[in-house]
């Protein structure tokens, strides 16, 4: 199999609306091969008619129509999905992914013997295209099953694949990470208001030099500090601005940062099994 046809997708709320409509945008899957759910009637009516696809508040049709499986579920409430009377025969043979935080694949392989399992996790940014997917494979899953879900996240980003053990790292850096940057924007900001600048004006520079930042690290493969010493010259503003940022710890703290919501991101997984 190298297309998701059909693809199920689970609980489909903002990052599963945003894979439907990259895998739409960019024609991997037409509208009729989509079936998603969602929890009251109302949201399924409304992704109908925002997608065109075929919606239902029963996830067993949906997980029984399907030869993929995405299931875009919080961490709290996957377990009682998947145990869901007929669920689990459903899912039997069939490709599983799942995006739930904290969630190894040790659990998913143990809830789903029969099932090849793949666990990702997507980031915000896939809702414009600039998504950062990272996958890890379930036992006896085949370099074919990680191409077709990687196509499948291409289309809303970036995607690449690390082991089981690195996912709550991922999740931190990844998943959690756009919040932290937009954090730093808005407290760069905040300095160029301090300085004069309207705010429109200081969030909209703020925001285009992560943007270009971001790219130029990207699109060079330089390291991050050879790029920042083309900034920084001798006695300039540049280096006394990254000297107060020094004096503030911001490497340490940002670090750290990464390292508790790590932290966290391994309780969840601990949290949807004591509420299944």
């Amino acid at each position: 199999m190298t297309d998701p046809r059909q693809l199920a997708v689970i609980g489909c709320g903002i990052m599963g609306e945003a894979i439907v409509g990259g895998l739409l945008r960019t024609g991997l899957l037409g509208a009729r091969e989509v079936i998603a759910t969602a929890r009251r009637q109302d949201v399924a009516d409304v992704l109908a008619e925002r997608h065109g696809i075929i919606t239902t508040v029963d996830n067993l049709v949906a997980c029984s129509t399907a030869e993929t499986v995405l299931l875009t579920l919080k961490p709290q409430r996957i377990a009682k999905v998947i145990h869901q009377p007929g669920i689990r025969e459903a899912l039997a043979g069939k490709l599983v992914v799942s995006i739930a935080a904290g969630v190894t694949l040790t659990q998913l392989a143990t809830w789903l013997p029969q099932s090849a399992v793949i666990r990702a996790m997507p980031n915000t940014p896939c809702l414009i295209g600039e998504g950062m997917t990272v996958l890890a494979r379930g036992p006896g899953v085949g370099d074919r099953e990680v191409a077709t879900v990687s196509r499948l996240f291409e289309t809303v980003g970036r995607c690449i694949e690390v082991e089981d053990k690195l996912m709550d790292a991922v999740t931190s850096l990844g998943g959690s990470g756009p919040a932290f940057v937009y954090v730093m924007i808005e407290a760069m900001a905040d300095g160029g208001v301090m300085m004069g600048l309207p705010r429109p004006v200081a969030l909209q520079i703020a925001a285009q030099v992560f943007q270009g930042a971001a790219r130029m690290v990207l699109q060079t493969s330089r390291h991050p500090a050879a790029l920042k010493d083309q900034v920084t010259t001798p006695a300039g503003c540049t280096i006394a601005g990254i000297l107060t940022m020094e004096d503030g710890r911001i490497r340490s703290v940002l670090a750290r940062t990464i390292q508790e919501a790590t932290r966290v991101a391994g309780e969840l997984g601990k949290d949807a099994a004591a509420d299944r």
